[in-house]
């Protein structure tokens, strides 16, 4: 991770806790400003700094291809899913 992409998170609480605060003080709740903006401004510094390291690969030509055939990280298949979609499972129908 390079250092311009360590930035972003910083960055972000700090804008998001600016508009927290704004939002508090126009609802009347200063307390629920700050979490949100805390809470927002966070994602969107993660989501910067991904979009900073993605950005970092395509120009040293990496493509981001690492973990391409598992991206969702599980081994569930489509019938996996069928099956546990109503918290019943597969089993036989007594």
């Amino acid at each position: 991770m390079g250092s311009k992409s360590a930035a972003f998170l910083p960055i972000g609480i700090g804008v998001g806790l600016a508009i927290g605060v704004v939002f508090g003080r126009a609802v009347d709740n200063l307390a629920l400003g700050l979490s949100l903006g805390v809470a927002i401004g966070s994602g969107l510094g993660v989501a910067f700094m991904g979009a900073a390291k993605a950005r970092e690969d395509r120009k040293k030509g990496d493509g981001g291809s690492e973990g391409a055939a598992g991206a969702d990280g599980g081994g569930s298949t489509s019938s996996d899913a069928s099956c546990a979609s109503d918290g019943g499972g597969c089993g036989g129908g007594d």
